[in-house]
């Protein structure tokens, strides 16, 4: 069996989108016994593998001190319309606690780190947001994790999601080098999270489009199987 039978998974990030399909994966997966996410407010949900821990990320290493986990799965990140425009705050979230999970990760034990970014990021980029994203990735292969999974999405903001509707008409026509930048929901890379976490690869590994959509076919053939409505008792 795989690297994630019986793993326990250190997950950043549930309260979000893609963090909270993450978790959803996670706790439907008969192979990861036990899901530690960290939250800044509680998840207001219960399950029987769920540990639901309250944490301020500044203090993040010290609060989760003694914790114990196979794998750490990050789904960390905000825009910078969130961050009220602010560089400083957006770099905080998507660099700061992003490392900072990581290194808490690494004293956990965690041999495998997987972490959403964006495609395109490079530490050289102009742009603000590409650059802080590569620089994330770059700083992420120095903590020393033996597996580190870097989750390359095209990122959909507000203004894109209008031409989205377009997205399947475009689709055919991103091909060779723009193929990475077609649109991927956060469904198929939340069940990528899982994927990465069970394809047994070493080293740094980063995958775009085809990369996820492949990593999300990995999680199919063990995410627990649904219970089979009983039938109704017939009349007498």
């Amino acid at each position: 069996m795989a690297e994630g039978d019986g793993s326990i998974a250190l997950l950043a990030g549930a309260s979000g989108l893609t963090g909270g399909l993450t978790l959803d994966a996670l706790l439907g997966a008969p192979d990861v016994t036990r899901v530690i996410a960290v939250t800044r407010r509680a998840l207001g949900r219960e399950h029987p593998r769920l540990a639901n821990r309250i944490v301020q990320f500044e203090r993040l290493e010290s609060q989760l001190k003694g914790t114990a986990c196979d794998v750490a799965l990050c789904c960390l990140g905000t825009t910078l319309r969130k961050a009220g425009g602010s560089q400083q705050r957006f770099r905080a979230v998507d660099f700061d606690a992003v490392l900072t999970f990581a290194r808490t990760a690494k004293a956990a034990n965690a041999r495998r780190f997987v972490v959403m970014s964006s495609v395109g990021a490079d530490p050289r980029s102009r742009n603000f947001y590409l650059r802080t994203k590569g620089e994330m990735e770059e700083e992420l292969e120095g903590v020393g994790f033996e597996s580190l999974d870097i989750l390359q999405p095209s990122e959909m903001r507000p203004v894109e999601l209008l031409a989205s509707v377009f997205m399947p008409l475009a689709a055919p026509l991103l091909r060779g080098r723009y193929a990475p930048y077609r649109a991927i929901s956060a469904r198929t890379v939340a069940a990528a999270m899982l994927g990465a976490m069970r394809s047994g690869r070493r080293g740094v590994q980063r995958y775009t489009y085809d990369g996820l959509q492949a990593l999300a076919r990995l999680t199919a053939p063990r995410t627990r199987p649904l219970t089979p409505a009983k039938s109704p008792a017939k009349a007498r």
